[in-house]
């Protein structure tokens, strides 16, 4: 072998071949035409070298088998279904899509189905739905739960696998038994943060005192971005037993964990920073009848002062909103929705809402409310501020944005939900339905169904752009009930095309019709095949 190391050998041959051999011959050689062949034939013998010539290591021990999957196999047709999903992968240009069905958007669907039915993934499917789970981060909290033990396996030899030891609770480590006293004190105390905040949400889920009191032996000693995220943790299972915790936390050095420290208390009505807040926006909104009808006045503050500031009202806004439009929908927001009926004459959360507001203030007064309710899981405010579903967007009383919309209709039971968005696209069409969709429960109820389909092929019938419904379409796809099939087979046909529409749209929307019908067959089978014989 050259005296010199391998690696110098290798690294004159790339020079030589970056440089030319007219500029620089090979070692040993003369430019010429051979000079190439002879730079060719000295790469092959070297690159032979270098594979030959390693050194055996030390062999590096044999990996644990993966734990036993107590769970049952998945039938066999939903298997090769859940392959064809996976080896399905989402189209990269524009344009149409064609007729077939998107099976890669189905996926999440299909696994909460197999995750419901408590199926286990066939391991050959494991290297597929981590890639999948990579790539998407939407889809990794199902994919991890029904790839079970064996995915957390195979995460661990896989570096581009790592997420799913991330996403795992704990990172994937068995959590002591909650009754080992003394094994979750050791865990607590010298476990990573991410087992941490595993083994904290575990007790939380199953003892809210103990977890508490759990968190207080340590809480001092704890980073800001750690207390933080453990005091997140308390959320679930929120109670008045809470409230001194959080008041302590209050004075915390952290401004981030003083923010959460005071929504939290704000979202218990029967505490102390609620009573606070009660008083403080209670002097900011008022009925005034000095010209005859009642009429809400509100005087925002007119400065933030310390205890404020220890309330989690932040005292600096954020660029283009006045400061007292700011420290007033900061003390809006937190105070007690009951506040309201008994600041206001008594009257139902609908006739407060219902009330003009004097001097612009009814979008600031009404979006601070929305965020009430939203926090407090108000469904009586709720109610009010969605006001009805065929009110004019913008104005009226109770109006608000699409986005507060959907958060509101969040604290609704999924019917009325439902019957609400089904309500307003009867009455607007689906132009600003797509945000509201989003949040009603899947399959969507036979009434939205048939109003989502209902709007669709009036805005075919009026020419309309048919890219425009493209999203909506896309989540009927994914949403609506299978069982409304067979109320498509009137829409496949090519309409003719009226003068005033877009060039081919007839054709696209009998095309995108066709899609629908073949999707929801496709789920109706996907369904067919997770259940369980028998059932």
């Amino acid at each position: 072998m050259d005296a010199r190391g391998t690696a110098d050998v290798w690294e004159d041959l790339v020079t030589t071949a970056l440089l030319g051999t007219d500029r620089r011959p090979p070692a040993g050689g003369a430019p010429g035409r051979a000079a190439p062949v002879a730079l060719l034939d000295a790469a092959a013998v070297e690159t032979v070298r270098r594979r030959a010539g390693l050194r055996p290591a030390t062999a590096a021990r044999r990996p644990e088998p993966a734990a036993e999957d107590p769970r049952p196999a998945l039938p066999a047709a939903a298997a090769r279904r859940l392959t064809l999903l996976l080896a399905d992968r989402p189209g990269t240009g524009g344009g149409r899509r064609g007729a077939s069905p998107d099976l890669m958007e189905l996926l999440p669907q299909w696994l909460a189905a197999a995750n419901a039915q408590g199926y286990a993934a066939p391991p050959e499917t494991l290297p597929a739905l981590l890639d999948a789970a990579r790539g998407r981060t939407d889809l990794r909290p199902a994919a991890l739960a029904f790839a079970g033990p064996r995915g957390l396996w195979l995460a661990r030899l896989n570096p581009d696998w790592r997420f799913a030891l991330r996403a795992a609770p704990g990172g994937g480590a068995a959590l002591p038994d909650l009754d080992d006293t003394d094994g979750v004190r050791r865990l607590w105390e010298e476990g990573l943060f991410a087992e941490r905040v595993a083994l904290l949400a575990a007790i939380r889920a199953a003892r809210p005192t103990a977890a508490r009191e759990l968190l207080a032996t340590t809480w001092a000693t704890e980073r800001a971005e750690d207390r933080l995220m453990f005091l997140d943790s308390l959320r679930p299972g929120l109670s008045a037993a809470d409230e001194p915790f959080l008041e302590r936390a209050l004075a915390d050095r952290s401004r981030n964990v003083r923010a959460l420290a005071a929504e939290l208390l704000s979202a218990l009505p029967g505490s102390a920073l609620a009573a606070r807040m009660a008083v403080r926006a209670g002097a900011c909104v008022a009925v005034d009848h000095t010209d005859g009808a009642p009429a809400i006045v509100v005087e925002a503050p007119l400065e933030c002062d310390a205890a404020m500031e220890r309330d989690g009202i932040v005292a600096k806004p954020p660029a283009g909103r006045g400061k007292r439009a700011w420290w007033l929908g900061q003390s809006v927001e937190a105070a007690p929705l009951g506040t309201w009926p008994r600041r206001l004459g008594g009257r139902t959360p609908r006739e407060i809402v219902a009330l003009p507001v004097t001097d612009d203030w009814q979008g600031e007064l009404h979006a601070a409310w929305c965020r009430a309710a939203v926090r407090q899981r108000d469904p009586e405010w709720s109610r009010a501020l969605l006001g009805t579903p065929g009110a004019p967007e913008a104005s009226g009383p109770g109006a608000v944005s699409l986005a507060e919309r959907a958060k509101l209709l969040g604290t609704l039971d999924a019917a009325e939900r439902a019957d609400w968005v089904a309500g307003f696209i009867a009455a607007h069409g689906l132009s600003e339905a797509f945000q509201l969709l989003g949040v009603c429960a899947v399959p969507w109820a036979a009434p939205l169904g048939r109003a989502v389909v209902d709007a669709l092929d009036i805005a075919r019938d009026a020419g309309s752009y048919p890219w425009s419904f493209s999203g909506v379409m896309g989540l009927a796809e994914r949403c609506l009930d299978p069982a409304e099939a067979s109320r498509l087979d009137g829409l496949l046909a090519v309409p003719d095309e009226r003068e005033d529409a877009s060039p081919g749209a007839g054709g696209y929307w009998a095309e995108a019709f066709q899609r629908l019908m073949t999707t929801l067959r496709l789920r109706a089978d996907m369904a067919r095949e997770l259940t369980p014989a028998g059932t």
